[in-house]
């Protein structure tokens, strides 16, 4: 089992997951966090400290579309073990619904 990130998180991307990962499971994308599902161990520490009620557990009825997302995305994008500053138009789009024509699929670029 695995938690898996949502489209909630494109171009919101917090962080405050990332902090209390024990594992650091979180790979970061330009607009977007996700999950790798290889390395997450399922301890559900980061679903609730998600401001954007961006991660799910894939369990969940809705998971398995993004359970394929963050398994492709993991495999392409850096991981991530600190928090950084959300997106300047996080505020914005916290809580925007549909947003997965808004992801874009590069990786992050190195501070």
């Amino acid at each position: 089992m695995t938690f898996v990130v949502t489209d909630s998180c494109i171009r919101c991307k917090y962080t405050d997951c990332v902090e209390v990962c024990p594992v650091d499971c979180f790979k970061e994308g330009e607009n977007m966090l996700v999950i790798d599902p290889d390395e997450c161990i399922d301890c559900g520490v980061c679903e609730p400290e998600c401001p954007a009620d961006a991660i799910l557990p894939d369990t969940h009825a809705d998971a398995e579309r993004w359970l394929a997302l963050n398994t492709k995305l993991a495999a392409l994008w850096p991981v991530i073990t600190g928090r950084k500053e959300p997106l300047a138009e996080a505020e914005e789009w916290n809580g925007v619904p549909d947003k997965l024509p808004f992801l874009s699929e590069k990786a992050a670029v190195p501070a």
